[in-house]
């Protein structure tokens, strides 16, 4: 039995069979963790689309930025940007039930001593607040209210939490935490526009993870979205995006097994 973490697919449904085929998954036995971004920019979204929901009686998948896009081109909220690969489930015949499916994934996924999400968590979080804050969300996804609530989910502001945030700006800075966090301030305001690996920039910004008195620091968090960063397993944290979608590997980290790494390359 294995408990297997991987990191972003976004469509490389090819690389995803090789690796599936490496660690030997066996469904009856082994569970597998998505760290979202399931779709877009890669060859096959539609097919990576399609194996992970056949997967879902053996596998947990968080939601990511690019999950989320999908979704809001979906309801014909957001465009089809230049570079996105999400045509070919648009126009499939199992479109409603793939989005459907889709926007019942979780934000924040927890199992002692480990919780997996796409990007991270603010430091003033506590676990107990980040699975409250996510079932906020989860629950406009998963209502009539969605359309209304991804016309309102795009921007960068308000980028400090406060419980005294209400309504849709609440709504906003929880989603782009979960699922568009690398950096934040000293003061932990959240920072979502720089990209680059913590050598390469010298902004006076930390990583999420390196926050002192993190919150969360009592749990290992697993998590994708910054391929720049690539895979670092340190006690609290594990990531994962090795980018895959980019020429790198994709990548799974045997969680019960002493974190024991598998790679497969990607062109």
């Amino acid at each position: 039995m294995g408990l297997y973490a991987i990191g972003d697919v976004q469509g490389c449904t090819t690389c995803l069979r090789r690796l599936l085929d490496t660690i030997k998954f066996d469904p009856s036995i082994d569970r597998l963790w998505f760290v979202g971004d399931l779709v877009n920019r890669g060859p096959d979204s539609l097919g990576s689309l399609r194996l992970i929901r056949e997967l879902d009686d053996c596998s947990v998948s968080v939601l990511g930025n690019h999950d989320l896009h999908l979704i809001a081109a979906a309801y014909g909220v957001a465009k089809v940007k230049t570079g996105d690969t999400l045509q070919d489930i648009l126009d499939a015949y199992d479109c409603a039930e793939l989005i459907d499916w889709l926007r019942h994934r979780p934000l924040f996924h927890v199992e002692s001593p480990y919780c997996l999400v796409h990007a991270g968590v603010a430091p003033q979080w506590s676990i107990d607040d980040a699975v409250r804050y996510a079932s906020e969300v989860e629950r406009v996804l998963q209502s009539d209210r969605i359309s209304e609530f991804l016309t309102h989910m795009y921007g960068n502001e308000p980028s400090l939490w406060s419980e005294h945030l209400t309504g849709w700006n609440r709504l906003r800075l929880i989603t782009n935490t979960f699922t568009r966090i690398r950096y934040c301030t000293s003061q932990g305001v959240l920072q979502m526009k720089e990209k680059r690996a913590p050598c390469e920039t010298d902004q006076p910004i930390i990583p999420w993870f390196e926050f002192q008195s993190r919150n969360t620091d009592f749990s290992t968090i697993v998590f994708g979205h910054w391929s720049t960063l690539g895979l670092r397993i340190n006690q609290n944290s594990i990531a994962v995006d090795t980018g895959c979608v980019w020429g790198g590997a994709l990548t799974a980290v045997q969680l019960d097994n002493n974190n024991q790494v598998f790679q497969v390359s990607c062109s």
